[in-house]
């Protein structure tokens, strides 16, 4: 802890001396050790030593204790209780500690810091700890509210443990988030490296990657989650990549690539990753893009249509970095997307996930669409389940669910969906 207080016991030049081996004989027993602590407590708060402690159920040893002190009795009751000015005039008298009970306490306990000075300090020093990420607020908008959380939760506090790791950790952290979102994405050790001067700098577990991950999600808008798949993804979402082959998108009839022209020649999925998608993004040419939540509508439209279906990219769940790679190229490149899922919560907070990150127009996913097909299905519908979510595309949805009750799975209207590809 950094104080610029100065102890309150700091003695003159000629003060008295203290008789240190009598004094821990008569007051530095273990047994009295409850009696200094308090002393002190009220030095540290800038009481006066005046006054009686008690001490609720003593052990025998510590009434015997206290009784030697004092030269009587503390008392018969189920406390014991001690005057500080008397044990004060007892070290006085005495010799053993002429300046009193102030000088004996710091004799067997050390210096003693006013704890009102010592927190100032402390708080002056958490204050400026902070300044890297006031700065990063104010030049990065978006990460103002999350700036303001994080100062808020502790977190920092925790991962650092005094003010000057603090703020070396809040510096990596806004020195990593000024340069993101990566485009092209990046190797994340290869981005440590280039930014931080370590390629282990953003290793899972470090404290600058946990802050430097929070504050990409509040960049991104990238889900709540956990686990390594999770962790990867969020990376990801900002363009910096731990595993170019792991996260993949399910994609079929697209074209724009010798290798996509050829698997939508013959109907057949294909699986797509994030390397190939950065490196060699296809060049849709197709002004719209369906998407679906499930693999099984896709692998429906290509038993059905084969290589005469319309373009669709499915999920399969929540949104992958390749998939929201491939799904913002299509947008720039003048596609208009539409999008269908489950309509149960689940299924509308994985919509809205993606409409924060990619611009899409709802395709059969609207309150009108959820009524049509609850009725289609009809009294033996899957029961609604789950915390509600909200559609920012149709806020009625949410309201039609609550009011039927009723889940409605992707493969239930996939009559009408395939209709759509033909």
């Amino acid at each position: 802890m950094t104080s610029d207080a100065a102890p309150v016991d700091a003695a003159p030049v000629d003060a008295a001396p203290v008789d240190a081996d009598r004094l821990r004989r008569l007051l530095g027993t273990p047994e009295l050790h409850w009696l200094v602590d308090r002393a002190r407590r009220r030095l540290e708060r800038e009481q006066s030593l005046t006054g009686p402690v008690s001490l609720g159920a003593p052990t025998a040893a510590q009434r015997v204790a206290a009784e030697r002190l004092l030269g009587r009795s503390p008392g018969s009751g189920l406390s014991v209780t001690v005057r500080l000015d008397e044990v004060d005039a007892i070290l006085r008298r005495s010799g053993i500690s002429p300046d009193g009970l102030t000088a004996a306490v710091a004799v067997l306990t050390g210096p003693v810091v006013p704890l009102g000075p010592a927190r100032q300090a402390e708080d002056r020093a958490w204050q400026a700890a902070y300044a890297p990420l006031e700065a990063l607020a104010q030049e990065v908008p978006a990460l103002a509210v999350w700036a303001a959380r994080i100062r808020g939760d502790g977190l920092v506090r925790r991962l650092a443990g005094t003010p000057v790791a603090a703020q070396a950790l809040l510096g990596q952290a806004a020195t990593a988030l000024r340069a993101l979102p990566a485009d092209p994405p990046v190797s994340l050790p290869a981005f440590a490296a280039r930014v931080l001067g370590s390629a282990h700098a953003l290793d899972d577990g470090t404290p600058p990657a946990t802050v430097t991950l929070a504050g990409i999600r509040a960049l991104t808008g990238f889900p709540d989650g956990t686990g390594a798949e999770w962790r990867r993804e969020a990376w990801a979402s900002a363009g910096l990549l731990r595993d170019e082959l792991s996260s993949t998108v399910l994609t079929l009839n697209l074209r724009g690539t010798p290798a996509l022209d050829w698997m939508a020649a013959a109907g057949e999925p294909s699986v797509l990753t994030l390397r190939q998608l950065v490196r060699h993004s296809p060049q849709v040419s197709d002004a719209t893009i369906r998407i679906c939540e499930n693999p099984a509508v896709l692998a429906a439209a290509a038993d059905r249509h084969g290589p005469h279906s319309a373009p669709l990219v499915c999920l399969q769940g929540q949104p992958s970095a390749a998939a929201l790679a491939l799904l913002r190229r299509l947008h720039e490149g003048g596609a208009a997307l539409l999008y269908h899922g489950d309509f149960d919560w689940g299924g509308l907070r994985i919509a809205s996930a993606l409409r924060r990150r990619v611009p899409w127009q709802p395709w059969r996913y609207t309150a009108a669409d959820y009524r049509a097909a609850v009725a289609l299905a009809g009294p033996e519908g899957l029961p609604l389940a789950g915390r509600p979510a909200e559609a920012p595309w149709d806020p009625a949805l949410p309201q039609a669910l609550l009011e039927l009750g009723v889940r409605v799975e992707e493969e239930t209207v996939l009559d009408a969906l395939l209709t759509d590809l033909a």
